[in-house]
C-alpha cells in the first residue's frame, strides 16, 4: 500500500494475547482502533460519538463481553454504519445476536473459529467423562483434607468400557469426542437437529432426543447455546434419563438448568457430573460446589497455548480476508448464504 492510500480501519474488542506475528502483519495493512470504554454504557456512548466511524471489521474476544456486553439489537443499532464484519475469537458465539446482525442493511457478517477448539475441548470433555465415571473428585477432596481417599471412602466408580455415550450436538467437538471415547471402549450414539452423513458421523448411531435421554449411560452436551437450546436439559429431561446417569457439559452453562441438575444429583438420579461451563460464570451454584460427586473445571476447555494461538490466528485471518477480499474464512452457519 502506498503511503497516500488510506488503510482500512479495524476495531479491536478485547486483546490479542498470543498470535502477535499475525496481529503485527494485520497492523501493516490496517489502522487499528481501540475503545477506551470499560463498561457497556461507556461503549454505547463511544459508538454514538462517532469515534469508530470508518471501521470496516471488528476483532472480538469472549472476554470483551466485559466492555460491550451482549452484541444485541441495542448495540447493533449504534455500531458504525461502515462496520461490515465481526470476527469472533471462539467457537461459540452466543454473545452475539446473529438475527440482529443479519437484519441490518447491509448485513453485519459474523465469523467464528469453528474447528480450532475441537481437540482441546474434546480432551477436557474426555477428562470430565473419566473423572465423573470414576468418581475421582471425592477421592481427591478426601486426600487434600488429609483423609486419604475420604472417610468414609467414596462410592466405587465405573469403567468407561461398554458404556453408551450419548452426544447431544455432534458438531466438530462432538465428532472429535466420539473418536476419543471409542478409544476407551465406549459405544457412541448422538442426536442433532439433522442426521449427519455416514462419513461425518463415523458410524455413530443417530437416535431421537428421547432415545438419547433414555439410553445414555453418559450424556455429553456439545451443542451451541441459542434461544432454542437454552435449558434443553431440565427437570423433565432428567426424569427420562437412566438412574445413575453421568452428565458432562463443555458447551455453555445455560444449555442445562443448573438447579435441576443439583436436584437430580441430590436425589441420586444423576450419579455424578463433570462441568467446564456454568450458567452464571464465574458464579457457581452452591449445590454444585457442595457436592463431592461433581468434577468442576473453571471454563478451561481451550486453556492451552497451542489452541489459543490457533484460535487467535484463525480470527485474525477472518479480519484480514474481510478487509482484503470482502469474504470471511468461516462465516457462522446462519449467515453462510449472506456473504
Amino acid at each position: 500500500m502506498g503511503s497516500h492510500e488510506v488503510k482500512p480501519k479495524v476495531l479491536i474488542l478485547g486483546k490479542v494475547d498470543f498470535a502477535h506475528d499475525a496481529w503485527d502483519a494485520l497492523n501493516q495493512i490496517s489502522e487499528v482502533i481501540k475503545p477506551d470504554s470499560t463498561s457497556r454504557d461507556d461503549f454505547l456512548k463511544e459508538c454514538r460519538s462517532g469515534k469508530f466511524e470508518g471501521t470496516v471489521a471488528a476483532y472480538r474476544t469472549f472476554h470483551s463481553f466485559g466492555i460491550t456486553g451482549q452484541i444485541d439489537q441495542e448495540l447493533v443499532d449504534v455500531l458504525p454504519s461502515s462496520l461490515r464484519y465481526i470476527a469472533s475469537c471462539g467457537a461459540g458465539y452466543d454473545q452475539i445476536d446473529i438475527d440482529a446482525c443479519s437484519a441490518r442493511n447491509p448485513p453485519l457478517l459474523v465469523s467464528n473459529v469453528p474447528t480450532a477448539v475441537d481437540d482441546a475441548t474434546a480432551d477436557v470433555n474426555m477428562f470430565l467423562i473419566l473423572g465423573a465415571l470414576r468418581n475421582f473428585n471425592a477421592g481427591m477432596h478426601g486426600l487434600r483434607e488429609g483423609k486419604w481417599r475420604g472417610q468414609p471412602a467414596p462410592r466405587l466408580g465405573h469403567d468407561p468400557q461398554g458404556k453408551t455415550l450419548g452426544i447431544l450436538g455432534m458438531g466438530g467437538i462432538g465428532r472429535n469426542l466420539k473418536k476419543k471415547a471409542e478409544a476407551f471402549g465406549m459405544k457412541v450414539i448422538y442426536h442433532n437437529r439433522r442426521q449427519l452423513s455416514e462419513e461425518l458421523s463415523g458410524g455413530a448411531q443417530y437416535v431421537t432426543f428421547d432415545e438419547l435421554l433414555a439410553t445414555s449411560d453418559v450424556l455429553s452436551l456439545n451443542l451451541p447455546l441459542n434461544k432454542n437450546t437454552h435449558h434443553i436439559i431440565g427437570k423433565p429431561e432428567f426424569a427420562k434419563m437412566k438412574d445413575g446417569v453421568v452428565v458432562v457439559n463443555t458447551a455453555r452453562g445455560a444449555v442445562m438448568d443448573e438447579a435441576a441438575l443439583v436436584d437430580a444429583l441430590d436425589s441420586g438420579k444423576v450419579f455424578s457430573a463433570g462441568l467446564d461451563v456454568f450458567e452464571e460464570e464465574p458464579k457457581i451454584h452452591p449445590g454444585l460446589i457442595g457436592n463431592q460427586n461433581v468434577l468442576l473445571v473453571p471454563h478451561m476447555g481451550t486453556w492451552t497455548i497451542e489452541t489459543l494461538i490457533a484460535m487467535e490466528e484463525w480470527a485474525i485471518e477472518n479480519v484480514k480476508l474481510a478487509i482484503t477480499t470482502g469474504k470471511l474464512k468461516s462465516p457462522v452457519p446462519e449467515q453462510v448464504d449472506l456473504q
